[in-house]
């Protein structure tokens, strides 16, 4: 006698027969999700078909969790099939799991790029998100954003034709990403916003307003506290910054900065404004006028003998233009003449004759600015840029030189909106050819007029510049976190750990380093009423040496 027992009765799944998937793609086209569910999960073998049945109908009755284990089990299984993806980024965009969504949104456009109703779906995703350019990027490919209105979130004192100038889309039109970046780019370069950025808004018509949000500078300040702060931001290192903008509403700002300090007294003005009122050339004329103590050494902090010393007065002027071609490319170019001499020269070791160039000085300058790569749905963007400097200077003998640099900046906001985290890092290298005077050579190190950043070697001793390495020579590398901790619209925290590490080196000898620097350390940014305090410690990996620096900016 044979015993048989029905699996069934154990609640035991069974595989489908030969007519169910037939009825159950028949019931699904129907629209009769209930008996979907029911015929569907009795079978144990569903295979990639089925659960695409099985879990849309789950779906469709709200019970969204069986529905994403149903439909990622068929994906699991069939991962050129675009419906799986495209359906649990629906899930995902039910439950408000916008990042999810995109996700899975992308991997079905990867299989049909061309998807129109992905491609809007997915722009309506980081639209909500609030990453306006992703959201354009992709239904830029479905013909859309359609702007009927643009406006300015508050009244402002540029001049509207200028400003107007500076967008290069318009109203009643489609507004495509590159339009909108170049418009970012030429709106920056007013350089009367402290902060700026576009807003989409949703019209019930399904097209779009799209607002300005702008903090505008105004003089010498929007209010009284402001421009207090902001001139004399410096003056605990004894130094003031009296600074215009927007005259006239017409943008063109007055900066300048006097220091006072005896070992390294400087005083600098800057005009700049638009040409003949269009926002994508910009002029500046400057003038700079220096009188400082070197005194050249291999640590800001402990035993470390004088290498050199000298008293360096310098005085120049220069104009530059500059082009915001597009959002991608921006160049400039511009001339400098100077003048500069030497007193109380100590050579030592480190002054050789070919840096003690002077007399006065003819310079052509020219930078150029690209962006390489952009990733708007990841928040990702890199870019390059490159400045060459050609001059000659008429000292007995007159010597001419060139000089090259370049970086790439890579920078990543980790989070779909904001920029509670942002995570950067800055290569950079550049090279002088010829006899070049000794203010021209490069400086790895942490000085109020120096850009090269090496946060743990500061570039002063007993108030004397000189104590940061100088050569013509180097490569640096500067990478940060930069972390949110406290916002309220007028003031802000920032806690920003990083790593430095550079190498500078001189033909001569007796300049640059041989070896590798490292730094690490944290910074503690402020921003009060729109002016920044930078608090610095640093921690040289080699010598174990500690610095601490504050420093004052926009």
């Amino acid at each position: 006698m044979t015993l048989v027992i029905s699996l069934t009765c154990f609640g035991q799944k069974s595989p489908a027969s030969g007519s169910e998937p037939s009825r159950i793609q028949q019931l699904f086209s129907e629209e009769k999700w209930q008996e979907v569910i029911a015929t569907t999960e009795g079978i144990s073998s569903r295979g990639a078909e089925l659960n695409y049945y099985f879990g849309v109908a789950l779906a469709q009755m709200g019970r969204l969790d069986e529905a994403r284990a149903s439909l990622r089990e068929g994906y699991r299984a069939r991962p050129d099939d675009i419906r799986f993806p495209t359906e649990l980024a629906g899930l995902a965009f039910k439950q408000k799991n916008y990042s999810e969504s995109a996700e899975y949104a992308r991997r079905a456009l990867r299989v049909d790029p061309r998807d129109s109703y992905l491609n809007d779906f997915l722009g309506t995703v980081y639209f909500l998100e609030g990453n306006t350019d992703a959201a354009v990027k992709y239904w830029n490919r479905v013909d859309k954003p359609q702007i009927v209105d643009l406006t300015v979130d508050r009244k402002m004192s540029v001049k509207p034709a200028l400003l107007d100038r500076a967008m290069t889309f318009s109203p009643a039109s489609e507004l495509r990403l590159g339009n909108l970046r170049t418009s970012n780019v030429r709106v920056d370069g007013l350089g009367i916003f402290h902060t700026h950025h576009f807003q989409l808004s949703a019209r019930d018509d399904g097209k779009f307003d799209l607002a300005l949000i702008a903090q505008e500078r105004d003089g010498w300040g929007s209010n009284t506290w402001q421009a207090l702060l902001s001139t004399f931001r410096g003056v605990f290192y004894e130094t003031v910054y009296p600074e215009y903008f927007n005259f006239h509403g017409a943008a063109i700002n007055f900066t300048s900065m006097l220091r006072w300090d005896s070992e390294k007294r400087r005083a600098t003005a800057t005009v700049s404004g638009p040409l003949r009122g269009n926002p994508k050339r910009r002029y500046s004329f400057n003038v700079d006028l220096r009188n400082e103590n070197w005194d050249i050494r291999q640590s800001f902090q402990g035993p470390s003998p004088l290498l050199g010393a000298l008293n360096l007065r310098r005085e120049s002027a220069g104009a530059d233009l500059t082009s915001f071609t597009s959002g991608k490319w921006t160049w400039s170019t511009g001339i400098e003449l100077s003048h500069r001499d030497y007193r109380n020269v100590f050579a030592g070791t480190a002054l050789t004759p070919d840096v003690l160039l002077q007399g006065i000085q003819l310079k052509a300058l020219a930078h150029t600015r690209y962006e390489l790569w952009r990733v708007p749905e990841r928040r990702f963007n890199t870019i390059v840029a490159g400045s060459t400097q050609v001059g000659r200077i008429w000292a007995e003998p007159s010597a001419a030189f060139g000089k090259l640099r370049g970086f790439i900046d890579a920078r990543w906001y980790p989070r779909a909106e904001g920029d509670d985290y942002e995570i950067s890092e800055r290569i950079s290298g550049g090279g002088i050819a010829g006899d070049v005077p000794f203010d021209e050579l490069y400086m790895l190190g942490l000085e109020r007029d120096n850009d090269l950043l090496l946060r743990a070697h500061i570039g002063t001793r007993d108030g004397r510049k000189g104590s940061a390495p100088l050569g013509r020579r180097y490569v640096l590398s500067n990478a940060e976190i930069n972390k949110n901790l406290y916002n309220n619209g007028l003031f802000s925290v920032r806690l920003a750990p990083f790593l430095d590490t550079g190498k500078i080196t001189d033909p001569s000898g007796g300049l640059g380093e041989q070896k590798w620097l490292w730094d690490t350390g944290a910074e503690v940014k402020l921003r009060i009423i729109g002016v920044g305090f930078t608090f610095t410690y640093g921690k040289d990996l080699r010598s174990g040496n500690n610095a601490f620096y504050v420093s004052a900016g926009r």
